[in-house]
């Protein structure tokens, strides 16, 4: 796949997303999530996790009917790569907004959380991410999604799953210490210690190698947006090129 080859008006990726006959619904269940979503926050005074997560679950009624219309039309793996894209690409608007919020409103990294302050905890980046890997998989198996930029993907996810679990590690690890402590989790939190990679990770207090702009260097915050970035970038890719042989635009 080349950039000169890429339109995107006649993308595959926007002919499977497409929600096509359940587009009216689609569009008044967004109307009425963010009536819902201004309901839930002014005048409920829920917090912006909670309001995102009522507009998500009316969205999803639509979502579901498309997704099994795309069973229908194309088969299981493609549809399972059309719930990969959609949710991997609001889990790229988290990933963006975190950013906003740690370096454009200066707030401290436990604040930067994202729209779903409630789903940052490690066991939900660990189960999501190797999540992912499965489902890339599976499409790669079950669809023969083969191509090179299909290989790079999944290596990515992988070393990014990875990642997560050593931080998964870390957590377990640290929160088995505070208990022993007595430390309450209210006071002293496990959540958010930084990885292999970033600023006082693994790999910058080894003896391995020495600072490295950026892989030793950056916040956590930063480290998983750029693994984020790489992840949707490959996944477009891989998409991209499988699904023009698969579906007619």
């Amino acid at each position: 796949m080349s950039l000169r080859s890429f339109n995107l008006t006649q993308s595959p990726i926007v002919a499977l997303l497409h929600p096509r006959e359940r587009t009216g619904m689609v569009l008044w269940a967004s109307a009425l999530g963010l009536v819902a979503w201004g309901i839930a926050v002014w005048q409920v005074g829920l917090p912006t996790w909670g309001a995102v997560t009522i507009f998500l679950g009316i969205v999803l009624v639509p979502g579901v009917l498309k997704w099994h219309d795309d069973i229908r039309r194309y088969g299981v793996a493609t549809a399972v790569l059309s719930i990969l894209l959609a949710m991997q690409g609001f889990h790229t608007i988290e990933h963006g907004v975190q950013m906003v919020q740690y370096h454009v409103l200066n707030w401290p990294p436990f604040r930067s959380s994202g729209l779903l302050s409630a789903a940052n905890t490690e066991w939900v980046h660990f189960i999501w991410n190797w999540s992912v890997v499965a489902v890339v998989i599976f499409v790669m198996w079950k669809g023969r999604m083969r191509n090179p930029w299909a290989w790079m993907l999944i290596t990515w996810a992988v070393l990014h799953s990875l990642e997560h679990s050593y931080m998964m590690y870390r957590y377990l690890m640290v929160k088995q210490e505070l208990i022993a402590l007595g430390i309450p989790a209210k006071v002293v939190s496990a959540q958010g210690l930084p990885g292999i990679l970033g600023r006082d990770g693994w790999l910058a207090n080894s003896s391995l190698c020495g600072r490295i702009p950026g892989l030793t260097t950056l916040s956590r915050i930063d480290i998983h947006f750029w693994w984020n970035a790489g992840e949707i970038l490959l996944l477009l890719a891989a998409a991209h090129t499988y699904l023009r042989k698969t579906i007619s635009t």
